[in-house]
């Protein structure tokens, strides 16, 4: 689970301040070499893509959940040697009596 900082929302003035969002990622492993190596030159830097994220999400807003997951699976499928990413993207606290709301998506490279 990550938490995160962007502007997210359908309302203009909901995208005017930053929000924390949830982010829960699952990323194919590239190949099975770092598995007999237990080195990380040989599997994705996992900080890398976060800090990635943060970075992105920083620059950026959205209108939807939607269009949030679907940026951030992009960008680690171009970004780093990984075959799939499975992402869950929630939002706090978006209506009253609601923990969470939001969308998984996954995508393969193509």
């Amino acid at each position: 689970e990550v938490r995160v900082e962007t502007k997210l929302g359908v309302p203009d003035w909901e995208r005017m301040t930053p929000q924390t969002i949830i982010l829960d990622i699952e990323i194919g492993m590239p190949h099975s070499r770092s598995c007999q190596t237990d080195a990380i030159e040989d599997t994705i830097d996992y900080g890398k893509v976060v800090a990635r994220i943060r970075e992105t999400l920083k620059e950026h807003s959205f209108k939807l959940v939607e269009a949030l997951a679907e940026h951030v699976c992009q960008l680690i499928l171009n970004e780093f040697e990984t075959p799939w990413v499975r992402i869950k993207v929630a939002k706090p606290g978006i209506l009253p009596g609601l923990k969470a709301l939001g969308v998984i998506i996954e995508r393969n490279k193509a």
